[in-house]
């Protein structure tokens, strides 16, 4: 897991400097046996891939209780996100992996479900707007750097469980006109952690087929940090969503006041409460948990590569200099950007992305029956040498490049298509104001001996968390 040279690619055979890769797992050298699959991957589905899988085009994986088809050639996977969307719903897998958390919410739904879902929330993303919710994003900023003021100086800090606070405290104010407590902030984030973990061993057990009496225990278990994660969440909706059902006037802009607000268009009916905290629940796991997981991904890749947080320090004191930032800094610096988006190359927060097909298909050489599973994995696709150059080493600076702008279907951290992250513009300007933040106040170094270990859940996060020493600038 140390970091690694690099395989030179032909292309920059004259570089100079020495490449490095950033950590990744080791690839199998051969595709595993079923007993080892089962082994290896209930913990993180990255231990299961060998090294065929960062080259091949579409491959298929059968197993106990299910077949599925990774595909990674740019075409198919333009045709099952955008062209034939229709053919490719979400998977009732993850359905069933994240329903005890976000219920019927429009990260699950499919069809007119999801449709209707999507035209009813739509007003609440306006309210939304990156330049609106610029100042409530720096007040919980401006309360991080208050936070890491008290961290002492040169000694071994866990960045991860930081960047986990500040983007729910982010998502909390914007979403809810409420600052998060270090206390509610560290009961969701282990209940969370605990239900990642716990989601994965359930869908692996059934996968292969494992009696349900040595799962119930599990389910049960997941299902309680589930309600946990929710009533922490209902704390702050009950009051409001009854309130609102007296007649009380309501004096919020925010999104969870929109949401209580809208009417279906159709028949006029708003949504129940159960409906509410459901896409309040995906909102606000959706929004910080992929953001937490990319900016500490992005610390720990500046403190591996000091010529690049220098860099970036240099363009920060060019455009803020010593005064606060503003919403229109946001777009000069676009160095920090290249970064988060190189972070996201490398380290995508969602690592795959399942879809089943509805009707009987063939991709490529692959004939597909109705109800088997198709996986598009960003962090397969984003490390394939047919696609990227160099794809294992970090380089922010392939998206400063003229024609560095990717095509879609090779660059994919928020998905594409009708389903793509309607968030992605609010966690671009979170993550550059963030990674901003720290680096004007801060210089970070990789702490010795502590690197961290990725592993694949329902999202990408260190194992053993992002190990850093924090210096004042």
């Amino acid at each position: 897991m140390t970091m690694r040279r690099c395989p030179i690619h032909p292309k920059s055979a004259d570089d100079k400097k020495p490449a490095f890769c950033p950590v990744r797992p080791e690839p199998l050298k051969n595709k595993a046996s079923l007993f080892f699959t089962f082994f290896i991957k209930r913990n993180s589905w990255l231990k299961g891939l060998f090294e065929r899988s960062y080259k091949m085009k579409t491959g298929r994986v059968k197993l106990p209780g299910l077949e599925l088809f990774v595909i990674s050639e740019l075409s198919l996977v333009k045709r099952v996100m955008v062209d034939e969307v229709e053919k490719f719903p979400k998977n009732r897998i993850l359905h069933e992996m994240l329903a005890p958390l976000l219920g019927e919410s429009i990260f699950t739904s499919n069809g007119d479900q999801w449709r209707k879902q999507r035209d009813m929330l739509s007003p609440a993303f306006v309210r939304a707007r990156v330049t609106k919710v610029f100042a409530l994003m720096q007040q919980a900023s401006t309360d991080m750097l208050a936070r890491l003021a008290k961290v002492e100086q040169g000694k071994h800090y866990d960045i991860d469980g930081e960047m986990t606070f500040v983007t729910a405290d982010i998502i909390y104010r914007t979403i809810m006109t409420t600052e998060l407590n270090p206390e509610r902030a560290k009961k969701v984030s282990n209940a969370f952690t605990h239900f990642q973990s716990r989601s994965l061993r359930i869908a692996m057990l059934g996968i292969f087929k494992v009696p349900n009496i040595f799962i119930r225990g599990t389910e049960r278990k997941r299902r309680v940090l589930a309600a946990e994660i929710r009533s922490s969440l209902e704390e702050v909706i009950r009051p409001r969503y009854e309130a609102m059902q007296r007649g009380e006037p309501q004096d919020y802009v925010d999104i969870l006041s929109s949401i209580l607000e809208t009417k279906d268009p159709d028949t006029g009916e708003a949504f129940t409460y159960k409906e509410i905290v459901d896409q309040i629940s995906m909102l606000f796991l959706a929004g910080h948990e992929t953001s937490a997981s990319s900016l500490a991904w992005a610390i720990y890749l500046l403190s591996e590569f000091p010529d690049i947080q220098e860099k970036a320090y240099q363009q920060i004191q060019e455009v803020v200099g010593d005064r606060d930032i503003r919403s229109t800094d946001i777009k000069k610096l676009t160095f920090i950007a290249a970064i988060f988006r190189e972070t996201l190359r490398l380290y995508p927060p969602v690592g795959f992305m399942a879809r089943e097909a509805a009707e009987e298909v063939t991709l490529r050489d692959k004939l597909i029956k109705v109800g088997r599973t198709v996986i598009i994995s960003p962090w397969l696709i984003h490390r394939n040498e047919n696609n990227w150059e160099r794809p294992h080493e970090f380089d922010p600076e392939r998206f400063l490049q003229e024609h560095a702008t990717p095509i879609k279907s090779k660059y994919l951290p928020f998905g594409m298509g009708p389903r793509v992250c309607i968030g992605a513009a609010f966690a671009m300007q979170e993550a550059v104001l963030i990674l901003t933040s720290i680096l004007k106040n801060y210089r970070v170094e990789a702490y010795p001996n502590m690197k961290p270990k990725p592993v694949g859940r329902l999202t990408i996060r260190s194992d053993n968390g992002i190990n850093i020493r924090l210096f004042s600038r």
